[in-house]
């Protein structure tokens, strides 16, 4: 074989570049389901909001590490002056259940501090030894994350037990109900912040983080609660709400850790596999797709994948098919940073192109 009958076998074109165009396809990739509406789509809504991955505009890799290191900033300023607020407030009545509260919160804000490490590490570039860069930090931090709402379930669960275990009165009920319903408003602001900007960038661990702060809202809601049963003359109310807060707590988990455990495991939401492929099998001259291969890194994906062209091309002719490929899949699939393209002629019955390296398959 001679070294252009090689290069024209076995061409591969790498382009790591970042890519800031908006999707102009974004919209039309048959990503379509229905939805729950009234009560039940909010509420369904609230315990694992929905991402439409394949339907989102394409932001440049460094514009969403900054976005993502602005809204870690953002929701911790806010969580830190709702948890100041209810600190202010439990001096005042020295209420226990405000007084956990209020530590679940700061503990909250302070959970902000590692994903902004990580969106931070995340901007380095790629290495010898991380040759595919640092992105990954993000989902390390999305596992601490999802380990501190399985935390944050267990003090409910616990002090829910204690409470009806032990009793205790609750002073200053109006202030107390006042300091919950700051806390729950300050919590569910900066989970839907965080998740939306996590959903508009592909952020995995700053949706986690959202809905963390969700999960402290819930406690902030059962504190409300239980005061007003308090008011009501049902002191169990209190432990009891405490108990279903934990429950919903566990819903949440299961999403943050569901999501976590995809990005962990290289996971893709399927219709980003058929823009893929659609966009390469209606680029002119690729024949056939041999293989696709998307994975996440981070809050951005990558993409390897193998085309057919017509074997009589020649090596400059095949690299400018591949180069329209890489194109459109910049366009067409959101949130991709990189692609890798490996280019095959077309054989006849008696040739195979790939016999030299079939063994290692």
């Amino acid at each position: 074989m001679s070294r252009a009958e090689h290069h024209q076998h076995a061409h591969e074109v790498h382009q790591d570049r970042q890519h800031g165009h908006e999707d102009p396809h974004a919209h039309g990739q048959g990503h379509e389901h229905a939805h729950p509406g009234g009560l039940r789509g909010w509420f369904a809504g609230l315990l694992r909001p929905h991402s439409h991955d394949s339907a989102e505009s394409v932001d440049s890799a460094l514009e969403s590490s900054q976005a993502g290191v602005r809204a870690v900033k953002i929701s911790l300023v806010g969580l830190g002056v709702t948890a100041t607020i209810q600190a202010l407030i439990v001096l005042l009545t020295g209420s226990v259940a405000l007084l956990a509260d209020t530590i679940h919160n700061f503990s909250d804000a302070l959970t902000a501090v590692p994903l902004w490490v990580a969106f931070v590490i995340g901007r380095r570039a790629p290495s010898r030894r991380y040759t595919y860069g640092y992105g990954r930090a993000e989902d390390l931090a999305g596992i601490f994350i999802v380990v501190m709402i399985a935390l944050s379930s267990a003090v409910a669960a616990y002090e829910s037990v204690d409470r009806l275990l032990h009793p205790a009165p609750i002073s200053h009920l109006a202030i107390v109900i006042l300091a919950g319903l700051i806390g729950f408003a300050g919590n569910e602001l900066v989970a839907v912040y965080r998740i939306r900007v996590g959903r508009r960038i592909g952020s995995a661990a700053l949706v986690a983080d959202g809905l963390h702060a969700r999960t402290d809202g819930f406690t902030s809601l059962a504190v409300v609660a239980g005061a007003l049963g308090v008011l009501a003359g049902f002191p169990l109310a209190d432990p009891i709400v405490g108990l279903l807060i934990t429950v919903a707590i566990l819903f949440v988990l299961r999403g943050a850790a569901t999501d976590i455990y995809r990005r962990l495991m290289d996971a893709v939401e399927p219709a980003l596999v058929d823009a893929a492929e659609a966009s390469m099998r209606s680029t002119p001259g690729v024949l056939d797709v041999e293989d696709l291969r998307l994975r996440w890194v981070g809050h951005r994906i990558r993409a390897e994948t193998g085309i057919v062209v017509d074997s009589a091309l020649d090596v400059v002719q095949a690299h400018d098919v591949a180069n329209h490929a890489h194109h459109r899949l910049l366009h067409d699939v959101p949130r991709l940073h990189a692609v890798t393209v490996h280019v095959s002629p077309a054989g006849d019955d008696d040739t195979d192109h790939h016999a030299l390296t079939a063994h290692h398959r």
